[in-house]
């Protein structure tokens, strides 16, 4: 009876130790790292084997009977990683050593270093069995439990007939039903643990979505203020449309009806004039007209480039024609400079880059009251980390009436401009950077603008230069 005393009580105060053990561990090593809980289940584990030792059953003075092998038995299942249970098996059987070194704790440490090295190549098996978790354990104890009892017949000092006749028939079935029973308790704590650990994993996979579903909820309503924005632009847009229409229309068949209607009364001098009128009213509807068709194909993805060669000394002369009267007529300086490191000639679409500097610079003319408006072109090397490359700039710089710094990106979006009350008194339909700012990107390049208010503005234009011809 008092080896089932002692047996039971070295259960209870494994039981104990593993109960705080998942105490501490909650509270403390649960989120570290996987070395350190090795290092502490290998801690934890000596430290259970000398406990059961301590509270062991003393045959004589120097012998005694424990369950010190049963925590190598749990860490097989639980840490089946051969190093782990070497150092588990050597390490409880030192432990033997601290209650006095003699030939009965010598025997006990070299049967616990023994019982190491079985259960790390019953790892092996572990890891790669395919049966469930209860038949290797039941294996494992098996196992154990008959290399514990051969170990002790073959170095122990009890004589082998006598442990054979009078002890094991004690020691054996109860250390084995004790070894299952604590098993089954320690299996209990790793399945709360590991739904535990379910949990927590749910909670934060919930949090992530929760938080997701928050940013997609503020991205949705940004977009939904941006359509709802949108929709109200368009809206004016076609307000605002319907007016720049309208005035060249009726300008058109107005005098077209007073030509129409006049009894030979009108000189030849205002026969000219009003057909000028009528030329310039139709020039406007066709422009706007027209603006309105290359912003559907660029939406539609429907817009042609055709690139060819160009010669970039001819753009100055073709835009100094075009504004030459206007700056005269508003009294603006306009100057043109370009760069002699320029090439004569680059391969893109002619007709693009016209239309893009036509806009900057209708843009600068109709914004500026006082002073100049100016275009330059130089090349510039410009790129991200080690990939510089080489462009072509045209800068369009006024000194007209400037745009806020919070108002840059939003006059390059369609039917935006940087005042609601632009359109009243500048006219224009709000088309022309954005159009200019697809067209860019079309060519391979993009605009830039920098300005301020009240300051003027400049708009850069830049072209890749990888495709010039010299």
């Amino acid at each position: 009876m008092g080896y089932l005393k002692i047996f039971f009580g070295n259960t209870a105060m494994l039981i104990a130790v593993a109960y705080l053990a998942n105490l501490i561990y909650k509270s403390t090593i649960s989120n570290a790292s996987v070395r350190i809980k090795k290092v502490s289940w290998v801690l934890l584990a000596i430290f259970a084997g000398w406990i059961s030792t301590l509270f062991g059953y003393r045959l004589d003075e120097h012998v005694i009977f424990d369950l010190r092998f049963v925590p190598l038995i749990i860490s097989t299942l639980a840490y089946p990683h051969p190093f782990i249970l070497v150092l588990i098996g050597i390490g409880t059987g030192l432990t033997r050593l601290t209650f006095g070194v003699n030939e009965a704790a010598m025997a006990g440490t070299i049967n616990l270093s023994i019982l190491g090295f079985i259960c790390a190549a019953l790892s092996y098996w572990v890891r790669r069995s395919s049966l469930c978790i209860v038949n290797k354990g039941l294996i494992v104890i098996l196992v154990v439990n008959v290399m514990n009892a051969i170990n002790i017949m073959v170095f122990g000092v009890i004589p082998a007939p006598e442990y054979i006749r009078e002890i094991m028939p004690i020691t054996f079935p109860a250390g084995l039903i004790l070894s299952v029973l604590f098993s089954l308790i320690i299996r209990d704590f790793q399945l709360g643990l590991l739904r535990n650990v379910q949990i927590q994993r749910a909670n934060e996979q919930l949090s992530a979505q929760t938080e997701e579903l928050h940013k997609n909820k503020i991205a949705l309503e940004e977009r939904a203020d941006q359509l709802m924005m949108a929709s109200q632009f368009k809206s004016e847009f076609l307000a605002n449309m319907s007016h720049e229409l309208r005035t060249p229309l009726n300008s058109i068949i107005n005098l077209s009806q007073l030509i129409e209607d006049n009894d030979n009364s009108l000189t030849e001098a205002e026969m000219s004039e009003y057909a000028a009128i009528i030329r310039r009213s139709g020039e406007e509807l066709l422009m706007i007209i027209g603006d309105i068709l290359d912003l559907s194909k660029v939406e539609a993805g429907r817009l042609d480039i055709i690139n060819e060669d160009l010669s970039v000394i001819e753009i100055p002369e073709i835009l100094a024609m075009q504004f030459a009267v206007t700056a005269k007529q508003k009294e603006l300086e306009f100057t043109i400079a370009m760069e002699e490191n320029i090439p004569q000639m680059i391969h893109s679409d002619p007709q693009r880059i016209q239309q893009i500097l036509r806009n900057l610079l209708s843009n600068a003319f109709k914004f500026t009251k006082s002073g100049h408006v100016a275009l330059r072109i130089r090349q510039e090397e410009r790129g991200e980390r080690a990939i510089v490359k080489h462009w072509i700039v045209f800068e369009v710089e006024d000194s007209g009436i400037g745009i806020a710094p919070e108002k840059h990106a939003m006059i390059f979006e369609a039917f935006q401009q940087a005042d609601r009350t632009i359109s009243r008194k500048y006219g224009g339909t709000g088309l022309g950077l954005s159009i200019s700012n697809d067209l860019a990107r079309l060519l391979g390049g993009f605009i830039t603008l920098e300005s301020e208010e009240g300051k003027g503005s400049r708009f850069s234009l830049y072209l890749p230069l990888e495709f010039i011809e010299e």
